[in-house]
């Protein structure tokens, strides 16, 4: 008998507000444990905008528990080989050999796993309810959503896994108050007539950076080019930009980058914000989950494999407590460390791509190119903590 069969939820309901990465899979997670689960989610229908990520093995051992990990990879998902660094001129300075890692390391397009875990959540017995955009929520002993249209849905326990700007996060916590980073980066999808395999690449220049991998059977590239700015830009994923001014910004950089560049015809360029992780994770029957608690910038990769962290433990608190409250209580316990120190580490993360000072790029990616040659493994095992970390074994 599995582990998650063991520890029951048979009878709770549960109202999931956000069908995105993180919600999907909580509704799988709560589902496999006997839940009555209904996901709740604005749109018309469950999509995502064409854009790619990457699922690290800490993520991926938990879609491999869910019974997801097959129809992942029987989608499209390019299981990675390497991360190569290089200069803004294409240069290797280093190259981290991902097969040493315990695990797949996964690069997916987003409306591909919204897909598998769209259809993995209908297969477990989850209701999907569209066009339900939330308008308030009742917390307490029988909480109650209300919906835009004046309609209610009550549940025993309302999840919030409604993005960065998550209703239920100011419920709990009040209105957030994320800063500008002085980071704008913009995303485009492009074919891959280039050949490029399943490597994902980091082209790192003064003041900005471009990562590039492949998605969908290696037939795409996934491009994401950060740069520093003073001026403030929304935030939003949606905002479209033309593909001159991604050009444009990255001018300077060689052949590598312009060869994908001009290959872009459509792309999105949003601000970077950063977020505190929230002070109040639930309140007596409502819980927050994945963005909507712990935002974090997109330099360690983590975002949404945060939120299917957060999913599985979640599922596991609750059906090991005694009773509702304390395994709230435990979820945030189990992770409140994990992701900080997550949030953190991508926030650092930045200026070590954008050296502006050509000295200090000289040396700094001459240690990068020595230690890669003495210890090539020595850069991936700092981040054991990471990608070795399984939340599936409790």
């Amino acid at each position: 008998m599995s582990e998650m069969t063991k520890a029951r939820l048979d009878g709770l309901r549960a109202l999931v507000v956000g069908g995105g990465i993180g919600g999907l899979t909580l509704a799988i997670a709560l589902a496999r444990r006997g839940a009555r689960v209904k996901v709740l989610e604005q749109a018309e229908a469950i999509r995502e905008v064409g854009a790619g990520i990457q699922v690290s093995p800490n993520g991926a051992v938990v879609l491999r528990a869910l019974g997801q990990e097959e129809a992942l990879v029987a989608a499209g998902a390019v299981r990675g080989r390497a991360v190569q660094l290089c200069d803004h001129q294409g240069r290797e300075v280093t190259r981290l050999d991902l097969s040493a890692l315990d695990g797949a390391y996964y690069q997916v397009h987003r409306a591909d796993l919204i897909g598998v875990l769209e259809s993995g959540a209908r297969a477990a017995g989850v209701e999907i309810e569209l066009g339900a955009e939330v308008a308030d929520v009742r917390d307490g002993p029988a909480p109650v959503v209300t919906l835009s249209d004046g309609g209610e849905r009550r549940a025993d326990l309302v999840i919030g896994a409604d993005g960065v700007h998550s209703r239920l996060r100011a419920v709990l916590n009040g209105a957030d108050s994320p800063f500008f980073t002085g980071h704008v980066a913009w995303r485009a999808v492009i074919p891959n007539d280039l050949g490029l395999g399943p490597v994902s690449r980091v082209h790192m220049g003064p003041g900005r950076h471009v990562v590039s991998y492949p998605l969908r059977g290696e037939s795409m590239i996934n491009l994401v080019a950060v740069e520093e700015r003073r001026g403030w830009v929304a935030e939003s994923w949606s905002q479209r930009d033309e593909p001159d001014n991604l050009r444009a910004a990255f001018a300077e950089f060689g052949a590598p980058v312009q060869e994908m560049l001009k290959r872009v015809e459509t792309c999105h360029l949003w601000g970077l914000f950063r977020h505190e992780v929230a002070g109040t994770w639930h309140g007596e029957s409502i819980v927050l989950l994945g963005d909507a608690v712990h935002p974090t910038l997109p330099f360690m990769a983590q975002g949404a494999v945060m939120a299917i962290e957060d999913a599985w433990v979640l599922a596991d608190a609750l059906a090991r407590a005694d009773g509702l409250r304390a395994g709230l209580a435990d979820y945030r316990q189990r992770r409140f460390a994990r992701v900080q120190r997550v949030v953190n580490t991508a926030t650092d993360n930045a200026w070590k791509y954008h050296m502006k000072f050509p000295p200090l790029r000289f040396v700094a990616h001459n240690v990068l190119r020595l230690s890669g040659r003495i210890r090539p493994d020595m850069m991936l095992r700092r981040f054991d903590w990471l990608y070795r970390h399984d939340v599936t074994l409790g």
